[in-house]
């Protein structure tokens, strides 16, 4: 749906459109939507693409009331849900301006953040930004940096993806943390693989550094994350938890299909085994069935990873992680 516009006026291009999708984020979605009516001076600097994806609460009511504030808005609703991947493909044929950016339910911006952000963008002129963030759990509040030493300095996006056994800004996928350029729209390098209900970041980011020309880590205003959410996908064990290994394969895929493939594997070797530990001790509080199918994705994943690599990489892992993954990777013919 439109928002308002005055009749006989034109409204300017917006700076900055917002893709917002979420499900049954009733009780926090109306403080991420009032604080993005704080972004800029002018109103019509921000369009708001809401995407209310299947919700059984008054998010899809709190979308359109907010979006009746906005001279540029639209909402979108699924009648089922369709994934948060899915969600934001949808908002991104919606992008309208120079800039775009992802925003979940349960979180807000600080006043400013999106003016300071397109300001940036333009003055650097590269293809997308990166930010801290900042996480409240509780009424706990910690800045969490950005794991790359230069601020404000455009570089290779591929400058960023090595040491392998240190976080980099691929290990840094969250989609929100940041701000891009249309361009990466153009180019096919900003969608996410339809159908993933979890870990559809991690694709996404490495796309984004293998692919795009440009980016920069600069400072701004926070946005702020809210931890331990019930209804967060991070929180749950069901089903879509298996969509990891899904997304972990394109990781490989893109990977192995690039030019520095053998520049690039270790890290992507790194980080399959590090996540897969984590799923692993993660599994143990599934249903015995979807343990069994979480532990079978996870082996045929480690099937595919060069033994010389996995082996290297599983010597340089502490003790806990080691004994974690040592059977699967004896399973599938890599020594452990």
């Amino acid at each position: 749906m439109p928002g308002p516009s005055t009749p006989g006026r034109s409204v300017r291009t917006p700076l900055v459109t917002v893709i917002l999708p979420a499900k049954d984020a009733g009780a926090y979605i109306a403080t991420t939507l009032e604080t993005l009516t704080r972004q800029f001076d002018d109103p019509t600097a921000l369009k708001l693409v809401a995407i209310d994806d299947g919700s059984r609460d008054d998010t899809g009511t709190l979308m359109r009331r907010y979006a009746e504030r906005f001279p540029h808005a639209e909402v979108i609703v699924n009648p089922r849900p369709r994934g948060l991947a899915t969600a934001r493909n949808q908002g991104l044929a919606h992008v309208e301006g120079d800039a775009f950016c992802f925003l979940d339910g349960d979180d807000w911006m600080q006043p400013q953040r999106l003016a300071v952000l397109a300001r940036s963008l333009q003055e650097l002129d590269c293809d997308f930004l990166r930010t801290d963030h900042v996480t409240v759990k509780g009424g706990a509040r910690a800045v969490v940096s950005a794991p790359y030493p230069w601020r404000g300095t455009v570089a290779s996006p591929r400058s960023a993806i090595l040491p392998e056994n240190e976080p980099t800004m691929v290990d840094y996928p969250f989609a929100w943390a940041g701000l891009l350029h249309r361009r990466l729209i153009d180019e096919g390098i900003a969608d996410f693989t339809p159908g993933l209900f979890t870990a559809e970041d991690r694709p996404w980011i490495w796309r984004l550094h293998l692919q795009a020309r440009s980016f920069a880590v600069v400072d701004a205003p926070a946005l702020l994350y809210r931890r331990g959410v019930a209804t967060s996908l991070t929180q749950v064990r069901d089903r879509r938890q298996l969509d990891f290994v899904r997304a972990m394969g394109e990781v490989l895929d893109l990977v192995e299909a690039d030019v520095e493939a053998d520049r690039f594997l270790p890290k992507a070797v790194w980080t399959v085994l590090a996540l897969s530990s984590r799923h692993l001790v993660r599994a143990r509080r599934m249903t015995p069935g979807l343990r069994a199918e979480m532990r079978s994705g996870i082996r045929s994943l480690l099937g595919r990873l060069p033994e010389a690599e996995a082996s290297a990489v599983l010597a340089r892992l502490d003790g806990p992680r080691r004994r974690v993954l040592a059977p699967l990777l004896r399973t599938v013919g890599h020594a452990a």
